[in-house]
């Protein structure tokens, strides 16, 4: 069980075979690295597990490898176009999760550089597009954690930079939170070499444009998001977890992001929210333990207008009318009056 999705491993992976199993995509969420939240968004799994199977449909057909095999429907594996009702099961490739070790108040990836493949890379590739408010980038710009010159700009950036090129960030995935680390020790801790790592960013840009192009359909702005990396048996590189989804993506709408960002900003005005960066200020390990208080569950309200954010914006990429729902720009509408 993950914050989000639960696996049912079917055939465990080994050093030189890929294992196999299901993603059962729940309507749990995640915010602030925080873990499972207290309350569920009705149909956020179905619409996450359909958009994430719609783009990795998309890169098979450009030839880029994935761990993605097919959804889950009557007990069949089936391509999306040949599914009639809404699935949130998913069948994928399973590959190695290799962690580093913790010692003391640092991680030791040494394992890392002993493995041939059949492995999922410890990193998170972020891609941003621009710059928007919220983005990371301006508090570790402030910070000095970047300069001007990493991210190819010659004065500080306004909010709603829109981007020439886009930038590639990296930051772990296996440490009790996401820690962004250059270029260079990316490359360092997940055992990658040159060509590899060029090879990672390649697809980055490849898959960007994809969602990119497609977003942009529906006029949607693809602002920023991640993906996640594995070697196969073969020791190539393919595409792992879920991509292209508003979990994975910063996507905007008519001024709205149309993403967790909603979510976040709802929490952001709590006390717990304050408690939580206070904790991770003192201790960047065990900093859940000091929040010291569970997150507030949220108003009904806000469950349902999320719920309905999440299936329209379904509805709407993949143009089909998965879910009985508003439509994508009414739900904005609505989303706007509260947070806008």
């Amino acid at each position: 069980m993950g914050s989000v999705k639960d696996v049912e491993l079917l055939r465990p992976p080994t050093e030189s075979r890929s294992g196999e199993g299901i993603f059962l995509f729940s309507d749990r969420f995640s915010v602030f690295d925080w873990g499972v939240m207290p309350d569920l968004i009705d149909g956020k799994g179905k619409s996450i597990c359909i958009i994430g199977a719609w783009f990795f449909e998309k890169l098979q057909d450009l030839g880029l490898k994935t761990h993605y095999i097919g959804v889950l429907d009557d007990g069949k594996v089936k391509n999306l176009k040949d599914v009639v009702s809404p699935p949130y099961r998913m069948l994928v490739k399973f590959l190695r999760v290799i962690k580093p070790k913790l010692d003391g108040k640092s991680y030791d990836y040494s394992d890392f550089k002993k493995q041939d493949g059949n492995f999922v890379i410890p990193l998170e590739v972020i891609y941003r597009n621009s710059l928007p408010a919220g983005s990371s980038v301006f508090r570790r710009l402030k910070e000095g954690k970047i300069s001007l010159a990493d991210i190819g700009l010659d004065e500080f950036p306004k909010e709603n930079t829109k981007l020439k090129s886009p930038i590639i960030d990296f930051s772990t995935k296996f440490e009790s939170q996401d820690r962004y680390i250059s270029q260079d020790e990316a490359k360092s801790i997940a055992g990658l070499k040159d060509k590899e790592f060029e090879k990672i960013k390649e697809y980055t840009l490849i898959a960007n444009k994809v969602i990119t192009e497609a977003v942009e359909r529906i006029s949607v702005s693809n602002e920023d998001g991640k993906f996640e990396f594995g070697f196969d048996e073969n020791r190539q590189i393919i595409f792992v977890d879920v991509i292209g989804t508003p979990d994975e993506c910063r996507f905007m709408y008519d001024g709205i992001q149309v993403s967790k960002e909603v979510l976040r900003s709802y929490y952001r005005k709590t006390d717990w929210y304050e408690k939580l960066v206070e904790a991770k200020s003192r201790d960047f390990v065990k900093w859940r333990e000091l929040v010291g208080q569970n997150p507030p569950t949220l108003p009904n309200e806000i469950k349902k207008l999320v719920s309905e954010l999440y299936m329209s914006f379904c509805n709407e990429i993949t143009q089909r009318d998965w879910f009985k729902v508003r439509s994508f720009k009414d739900v904005v509408k609505e989303v706007k009056s509260y947070f806008g």
